[in-house]
C-alpha cells in the first residue's frame, strides 16, 4: 500500500521513489511503474529503474529502454545499454544497436582521456614569414614618412 501511494505521489511529481520502492516494484514485476520511473524520474531514479528492468528481464520493456538510451547522463545510458544487452540477447536489431552505442560511448570516453592527457602539453609552433605580410609592412612604414 505504501509503495502505491509512493507511485501516486511520483506521478503527481511531488516526490521521487526511493531505492526500496523501486526494489519492491522490481520484486513484484510492476513493469509499467519501472518504465514510468525510467522516463520521468531524476537521474538516480532513471538509473535504478534501468537496472531493475535489467533484472526483471521482460522483452516488453525494450521500447522504453530504447527511448531512454540517448539519456544526457552517461551513467543512465550505460545502465540502459546493459539492460538492453541482457534482455535483447536473441534480437539481432537490439544487439546491433547496443554494439554501436557502446562503441560510440567508448570513443567519447577515449577522446576525453586523450584530451586530458594532452591538455598541459606544449607544442612548438613555427610561424613562417609570408612575403605579402612583409611587403605590407614596408608599404605601411613608407606611408608614415612625410612626403617632400
Amino acid at each position: 500500500m505504501f509503495y502505491q501511494i509512493t507511485y501516486l505521489l511520483f506521478k503527481l511529481k511531488c516526490i521521487q521513489p526511493s531505492d526500496h520502492a523501486i526494489y519492491f516494484w522490481m520484486q513484484n514485476n510492476h513493469i509499467e511503474k519501472l518504465e514510468y520511473a525510467l522516463k520521468f524520474g531524476n537521474y538516480k531514479t532513471r538509473k535504478l529503474a534501468a537496472e531493475a528492468l535489467e533484472i526483471v528481464g521482460k522483452p516488453s520493456s525494450i521500447p522504453a529502454l530504447i527511448n531512454a538510451m540517448n539519456d544526457n547522463v552517461q551513467n543512465v545510458s550505460v545502465a540502459v545499454l546493459n539492460a538492453l544487452e541482457k534482455i535483447g540477447e536473441d534480437d539481432e536489431l537490439v544487439k546491433t544497436i547496443v554494439k554501436k552505442r557502446f562503441n560510440w560511448a567508448k570513443q567519447i570516453r577515449d577522446n576525453k582521456a586523450k584530451y586530458e592527457a594532452n591538455k598541459n602539453k606544449k607544442y612548438k609552433i613555427y610561424r613562417w614569414e609570408r612575403a605579402s605580410k612583409k611587403s605590407f609592412d614596408i608599404v605601411k612604414e613608407q606611408l608614415k614618412k612625410p612626403m617632400r
